[in-house]
């Protein structure tokens, strides 16, 4: 039996400010003389929603904002009500939903520790067991006497994360907060939910924009689009469904999108007109290549004067300008070039593509024989890169972004 069932699941909200007295007064004349009322415009966050849970299974819900992540998890915590269609759990419930959620702020932080297990149904006895754990996990043993209201939010949260995964509920639900705090905290946050996965197999519900990281730790994710159930699946999957969904979306964007929209830094001196990804052999524009494809980058600028042993890069980054991938054109060549005066074409060509499936972007840098910045810009042009059929590269993309050839050897030690 599972340990949670939605079934059909719909939450609607009412669009708009809250009815004036004019309007109120027009709605009770409305119903005197039998007239249809006045309403405001529903807004569906979630829309017959339908899915259940095994005990001990890891999910992910993943999706864009308004993707109605957050209300699905404060229907599953019982903390809001189905305009339509039901939801059972079978089983005590630590929810972590929002930050300082369930944490009262006039209370210390030792005060809201037996609260929260209070809420939960622990005993007082067992709270006084864990105590010094989960104070020692929060690393706030220095203020847990101290009121809430004083804590920063990073330290509310470590708090209430350090509260929720101490409890021995039957179900976990933790939206948003892997990444609070700082490096050494999420850290021992990874490690405490790996703790709880692998070693006391309990039921974890996980929502999070980080889908690389939550690939890693769920057994199965569910991607919701709309308030409606797009995909649910194994994590490999579902992530190159939504990865795949947000690429189309941006190259999209930046198709419609020009030059003006660029963010860039110049001198003044050089203007650049064009930056196109194009197919090696045929020369067409496209933004989609396989792994291992070679990629021409065709560069139109226009310079006012002319500029000898210029130095030239091309980076590749992610969203989050994280940047994975470079090539300095002063490494490739044997003499510096030379930016002439009025149109220049410059061309790159990546004779195999090393970056593993996702979405780019290019970032390019000029300088001038001295060192002096001539044009810098990132968020440049879209690169979706793709697994062939042949292979299935989408969990190694999950782990890394750049893939190396290599050499082995196998042999016995000693012959």
């Amino acid at each position: 039996m599972p340990i949670i069932e939605v079934n059909h699941l719909t939450k609607e909200y009412r669009l708009g400010h809250i009815t004036s007295l004019k309007e109120t007064a027009l709605n009770m004349l409305r119903r005197m003389t039998f007239q249809p009322l006045h309403e405001r415009e529903r807004f569906k966050a979630l829309d017959d929603v339908n899915f259940h849970i095994q005990e001990g299974e890891v999910v992910g819900i993943i999706g864009h904002n308004g993707a109605g992540k957050s209300t699905l998890l404060k229907h599953l915590a019982n903390i809001s009500k189905p305009t339509k269609g039901e939801v059972i759990v079978r089983g005590s419930v630590a929810p972590l939903i929002e930050v300082g959620a369930g944490v009262n702020p006039e209370l210390t932080g030792r005060e809201n520790i037996f609260l929260n297990a209070a809420i939960l149904g622990i005993p007082k006895k067992i709270v006084k067991q864990k105590l010094d754990e989960i104070i020692e996990f929060s690393e706030l043993e220095q203020f847990i006497d101290t009121p809430v209201k004083r804590y920063s939010s990073g330290m509310t949260v470590k708090l209430g994360f350090s509260i929720a995964t101490s409890m021995e509920a039957d179900i976990l639900i933790v939206d948003e907060v892997l990444a609070v705090g700082d490096l050494n905290f999420q850290r021992k946050c990874i490690d405490r939910m790996k703790d709880l996965i692998y070693k006391q197999s309990q039921t974890v519900l996980l929502v999070g924009h980080n889908i690389r990281q939550l690939e890693r730790i769920c057994s199965r994710m569910i991607l919701l689009d709309h308030g409606k159930v797009d995909m649910d699946s194994d994590p490999q999957s579902v992530s190159k469904a939504f990865f795949d969904k947000s690429a189309e979306a941006e190259i999209e964007k930046m198709k419609q999108a020009n030059n003006k929209q660029w963010t860039f830094e110049s001198s003044g001196a050089i203007s650049i007109n064009s930056i196109k990804l194009l197919d090696s052999q045929t020369g067409q524009q496209k933004n989609v290549f396989e792994i291992g494809e070679p990629i021409r980058i065709r560069i139109e600028l226009v310079s006012n004067q002319q500029f000898e042993n210029v130095d030239m890069g091309i980076a590749y980054h992610t969203s989050d300008l994280l940047y994975v991938a470079i090539s300095p054109l002063t490494a490739s060549l044997n003499e510096p070039p030379t930016i002439y005066t009025g149109k220049n074409v410059i061309e790159c060509l990546f004779t195999e593509m090393k970056l593993l499936p996702g979405l780019f972007f290019i970032q390019i840098g000029l300088k001038d024989s001295w060192g002096n910045l001539l044009w810098y810009g990132d968020n440049l042009a879209s690169l979706h890169v793709i697994s062939p059929q042949s292979l299935n590269a989408t969990r190694l993309s999950s782990i890394t972004f750049v893939q190396f050839d290599a050499i082995w050897n196998f042999s016995k030690a000693g012959s």
